[in-house]
């Protein structure tokens, strides 16, 4: 039931989607606000590895999780949708389909940093206080990165997109305890530590990540999308149009 209460406050039922990186990811939660901070439960999960099909599968998937968590369209109270950083098409795949979830449902929905997920992910596993990046491959040659402290909860730079050879000198000036993210690209970028264990934004993450804005009781502000750069395909504007049959 949306919305119900418990003996110790009220829960919120969360629609979770993230197709920021090649891994779809979507889920039901269930965000419990109590007389310290808001406690996250993860109800079902669905991530499947294919950055070509995000727009085929996730609405599949998503049928899946409400049907094993048994929660209805109806029974949903919040939208939590990663922004990115992360290519176009991808990326606007499941920022459209959490707009239009919150649209059709008359609910909010919430956009969270998709690194901020990964992150406080990693939070979860590192030391307290570690201070952690977060990266994820933006492909031409180049990662999308943001460093954060207080164990992945404060994010102090980024998002920014980079070639690898920018985050090695963040590497060794910022004195970074954790990672989270693409283990190859966080080689190529010169991290020499353990492969991380947190590599694609969860749903727990993006939960924990989003949990004090959808408790706070506040309308969330208009979803965008960080993409940092253009996409690949953009119109020629200066382009001359073709003459038939010249040659």
């Amino acid at each position: 039931m949306a919305g119900e209460s418990t003996p110790t406050g009220r829960t919120r039922t969360v629609l979770v989607i993230d197709t920021a990186t090649d891994t779809v990811v979507t889920g039901i939660g269930r965000i419990t606000t109590t007389a310290g901070a808001p406690e996250c439960h993860v109800v079902a999960v669905r991530a499947v590895a294919d950055g070509r099909r995000h727009a085929e599968i996730l609405t599949s998937l998503i049928a899946e999780v409400l049907e094993e968590s048994g929660v209805g369209r109806d029974g949903i109270d919040a939208v939590v949708v990663g922004t990115g950083p992360g290519p176009f098409t991808g990326l606007r795949v499941g920022m459209a389909t959490g707009a239009g979830f919150g649209d059709a449902l008359d609910i909010p929905v919430f956009g969270v940093c998709s690194l901020d997920a990964i992150a406080h992910d990693v939070g979860r596993v590192s030391a307290p206080g570690a201070t952690v990046l977060a990266l994820t491959d933006a492909r031409r040659r180049e990662v999308y990165w943001a460093l954060y402290r207080d164990g992945g909860h404060t994010r102090t730079r980024g998002p920014e997109v980079s070639a690898p050879g920018v985050v090695a000198e963040i590497l060794s000036d910022s004195g970074v305890d954790a990672v989270g993210g693409s283990a190859a690209h966080l080689r190529q970028s010169g991290w020499g530590g353990d492969d991380p264990a947190i590599t694609v934004p969860s749903v727990a993450g993006l939960l924990g990540a989003a949990a004090i804005a959808v408790t706070g009781g506040q309308s969330p502000p208009p979803l965008l999308p960080l993409y940092l750069r253009r996409p690949d395909a953009v119109e020629r504007k200066d382009q001359q149009p073709k003459k038939v049959g010249a040659s």
